[in-house]
Parts: structure tokens; sequence; C-alpha cells
């Protein structure tokens, strides 16, 4: 039809009619800078097969998403990302979440916890419990989980060059509630190639830190079967500036890193990739993240099927959890981040996301209320009940926009990675500054739209509001906090065995340098009581720490 003269003078009509008409004069780009043409059309999806590119839900390339009844056979979890504070606080407003509707807890740490200090080491002093909850010991973690059975509710923690530590305190509560691991059901975050290009919570230069999480993934693969030992992150990437491109090629780079690492160790891609998980950024540009998520899966499926050779179907499937984007969020007009969360959800929604995140509207100011909370979870609840939105799979599936855009983002994603593989894979990459320096371009070339005003925030660089006072309430965290975690964790540390302690660390050591698989002995390591600095600290002989290269 598209090739035929009525199409062509149609068209041809449209254009002269679309250049005469009166234009608003903002610029008609995605967030990312992406060009957008004035109007979509049979001829823009001229190079797409359905059947090979698009297909139907539950079938391969699974662009349409991987369940072929969608959220007619399961709604996404809703979680909301909480902790703040101490043990006892953050375990309260677990009980809160979960009698409110909440069907999977996600776990803050504090800035110590995240970077491998005790609340009582010196550069802790004045963050313990500020941005998450303080977890030194598994002391802390029982207090955390206190009536909480560990095999009924799915936990997300977000956590990365300490994930390991923290798992086996996981690990170590639930064999103390008499759970069985293989019962236990979560995600680790666990990325640490995304910190060295955005987040820059690394401890241990990339190779060790890899070897660590192979570790986990073989571990978790024989052990812990329902668990996710990784969520590859682009969320990260995107917050530090990166376009919605750079943000699916870098993450679905370092998921592949990850992949193949484990099989140089020899393991099977069918008994591991099952359970990789990822977790994306949703941001404003409301088509582009929705193309994104059905690129992503597309991309993921046919390299693990052809590439990898990976056999079973769930091998292909990309499965990921999305949070809406932080980065949008304004201390100006607070109130207006409700709505800014709502669209972003709804994107990550008819993108087929199989769990979200809804950031509260005073994150930007502080950690969130108990209402701003509610509020958040009860946007994804009004998105699933009362919108529509669930009733059909995959319904923007043929649109000329949405196909066309999603198949720009694979070229485009394809294209780096072969700038990537250029550069010898993610590490020589991540060692010479190539995604640090293009997500910094990405982000001032954002920025001097906004200052330009090519890019209209609300509240911040138009419609404006003078004066304005912001009434919402904030949440504080009390300086009480840090004397008692102290004291809590002096108080452990004189009543535990000593001799056990040291064995435990020697254990740790000797595991690191014969090649062992480190996660047996960070378990006994915590059940014994050993703090998550102490494990840190005694892996810094063998493994050295990382210190990045200024990049200009």
């Amino acid at each position: 039809m598209h090739n035929s003269r009525e199409y062509q003078e149609q068209l041809n009509k449209f254009n002269e009619n679309f250049a005469k008409a009166k234009d608003i004069g903002l610029k008609y780009t995605t967030v990312s800078g992406e060009p957008i043409d004035p109007l979509y059309a049979p001829h823009d999806v001229d190079n797409i097969d359905f059947l090979k590119d698009i297909g139907f839900p539950g079938e391969f390339p699974y662009t349409r998403g991987i369940h072929a009844n969608g959220y007619r056979g399961k709604i996404w979890t809703m979680r909301q990302f909480a902790g703040f504070g101490s043990p006892e606080d953050t375990n309260e407003r677990f009980h809160y979440l979960l009698k409110n509707g909440q069907t999977g807890l996600s776990v803050a740490f504090d800035l110590p916890t995240l970077m491998g200090w005790d609340a009582d080491a010196p550069l802790s002093e004045g963050e313990v419990g500020i941005c998450g909850v303080s977890i030194s010991s598994l002391d802390d973690m029982e207090i955390l989980f206190k009536g909480i059975p560990l095999d009924k509710v799915s936990t997300s923690m977000t956590i990365n060059s300490p994930a390991a530590m923290i798992f086996a305190f996981y690990l170590a509560v639930a064999q103390k509630q008499g759970v069985d691991l293989r019962n236990l059901r979560g995600t680790l975050q666990n990325d640490i190639l995304k910190e060295y290009i955005a987040q820059k919570e690394y401890i241990y230069p990339p190779d060790p830190s890899m070897r660590i999480i192979v570790d986990m993934i073989e571990y978790c693969t024989n052990e812990v079967p329902q668990w996710n030992p990784v969520s590859v992150s682009g969320y990260h990437i995107r917050e530090a500036g990166s376009t919605s491109v750079q943000e699916l090629a870098y993450t679905l780079a370092d998921g592949f890193a990850y992949i193949e690492a484990c099989m140089e160790r020899g393991m099977d891609i069918d008994t591991f990739a099952p359970r990789i998980s990822f977790f994306f950024n949703s941001h404003l540009d409301f088509f582009e993240e929705i193309a994104k998520f059905r690129a992503a899966r597309r991309i993921y499926a046919r390299r693990m099927k052809e590439r990898y050779g990976a056999k079973n179907p769930r091998s292909w499937w990309l499965r990921f959890h999305t949070q809406t984007a932080g980065c949008t969020l304004t201390a100006q007009q607070p109130e207006n981040n409700i709505v800014r969360t709502a669209f972003q959800a709804l994107a990550a929604v008819l993108g087929g996301t199989q769990s979200l995140h809804t950031n509260s509207m005073d994150e930007t100011l502080a950690l969130p209320s108990e209402k701003a909370v509610k509020i958040a979870l009860r946007t994804q609840q009004l998105i699933a009940y009362e919108t529509g939105v669930i009733n059909t799979v995959d319904p923007l599936a043929g649109s000329y926009f949405i196909e066309s855009l999603t198949t720009k983002m694979e070229d485009e994603a394809n294209r780096i990675f072969d700038e990537i593989d250029s550069l010898g894979g993610v590490i020589p990459a991540i060692e010479t500054g190539y995604f640090q320096k293009q997500i910094a371009d990405a982000a001032y070339r954002y920025q001097k739209e906004v200052d330009r005003k090519e890019k209209i925030i609300v509240g911040v660089n138009e419609f404006v509001e003078k004066d304005e006072k912001v009434e919402i309430p904030i949440l504080t965290v009390s300086p009480e906090v840090e004397r008692l975690q102290k004291k809590r964790l002096a108080d452990m540390k004189q009543s535990r065995n000593q001799e056990l302690v040291e064995e435990s660390l020697r254990e740790i050591g000797e595991a690191a340098v014969d090649g062992k698989n480190l996660m047996p002995v960070f378990v006994k390591a915590a059940h014994n009581y050993v703090t998550l600095g102490e494990m840190i600290d005694v892996l810094k002989e063998p493994f050295g720490i990382y210190q990045e290269e200024s990049i200009f």
C-alpha cells in the first residue's frame, strides 16, 4: 500500500501542509537528543519483519514481552526502596509497607555500608543511617528482618562492592530462621561494572571484583537457585547523565561481560543465565523509554541464542526491574514529582517491566516520608487497577513510531557494542575512560539545552514560582542513630568468640589466594559475627584497591 502512487501523493500533501503550518518553536528531540520526525507512517517500518522483529508475546525475540499473557497472568511486583537510620527503624518501615500492599521488599543501605565500612569506622562519621539503613554485621541484619519470614517475601538489595558479604548476612539470617536456602527469592544488585562506569562505589580493581561476582553466581546456581545474584543496572548509568540508548547499550554490555566471565569459569550458560536480571531507569521521554525496554528484550534474546548458544528459552528472557528517574525529581514545586513519577511508571508498565519502584515526591530533599511513600505506592496501584493498561499485552505494538524507534535504538546499541569491542571489551573501556567521557558529554549537552530553554523543566526553567515555600514534611535521621549503632557494634564485638572471628578471617584470606569460591567462607564468617568492614579489609591485601584515572 505505502508504495502506491496514492500513498505517495497523500504523503507529499501532508509534507506540504506541514511546511506551511505554524510551529510553536520547541526543540523536537527526545530527552537523549535524538531527532523526532513530525509524523511516522508505514514507510518508516519498511525494514521491519513482523514475525522476525516484533512477533507475539512470549515468543522469540520477546520484543512484546516474555510472557504470553502479560499482566493478566501476574501484575508486576510493586517494590518501594526502603532503608534509613537503624535496622529497627527500617524494620518498622518494612512492616508498614507490607501492611499497605507492597509485594516485595527493597533495601537501601547507607553510604558506609555501600562502601564496606563499619559504623565505627572513621570514614563513617556523620553518615551512619543517613541515606539508608546501617548494617555492620549479622546482628544488624537479624534486627532488620525481625518478624519477616524470608521464605515468604521476595527481597531486593541495592548493594554492589560489599554485596557478597551483605548477602552472606542475609543467608545466615535465613538459616537461623530455619529457612531452606533453595526457597529464598530475591535479587542482589551486585553490578560492579556500573560502579566503575557511573556510581563510583568500588573497592577492589575490576578483575578481582569480577571473580567475586562469578563466585556468587556459581554459589547461587548450586545453593540458592531462585535467587537473582546480579541485577545488571542501567539505572545509575542514566542517573549519571547518559542518554537512553547509552543506558541500553552499556547495561547490556555489562551483562554480556558477566555472562562471558561465567562461561570462562566453565559454567553451562543455561544453568545460570535464567537468574541474571536487569535494572533500568524510566525517564521522562515516554515513548523513548518504552522503545528502550522493547529493544533491550530483543537484543538480549538474539545475543543469548545466536552468539552464546543458550538453548533454554528462559536464558533468552531479559527480566528487568524498573525505577522511576530520581534525576528528574525537582526540589522546586515537589508535588509535581508525583505526576512525573506516574508518567515514568506508566512507561515502564507499557514497556513490560517485571517489577517497579516509584520514587516519592520528596526524595530530592531527603529520604521519603511515610505519606510520600504511600502516594508513590498508590501510583502503581492506580496504574494497575484503574487505567486499563493491563488488559491487553503490549498495546503499543505496531505503532509506526514505537516500532521505528525500537529498531533505531537496537541499531544504535549494536553500533556501541562494536565500539566497546574495538577497545578490547568492557573492562579495558572502563580503564581508558571511554564510558565516563561519553556519559559526561551527554550530560553536558542536555544541561546546555536546559540552560537555553530548549528543554523545559516545569518549575525550574519555566513556570517558576517566585518566593516559593516548600511545605511538605521532611524525614530526618537523628544523630542518635549513629551513637546507638556504634554502641551495638561495640557490644557485639565484646560478646562474640574472637578465636572464631580470627579463624574466619584467615579462611577468607586463604580462599582469596587459592581461588576457592568465597561465598561459603563469607557465610561461615557471618555466623561467627565477623563484621562487614573486617571481611572487606582482609581482602585488600590479596586484591588491592582501585583508584580511577582522571579523564579530561
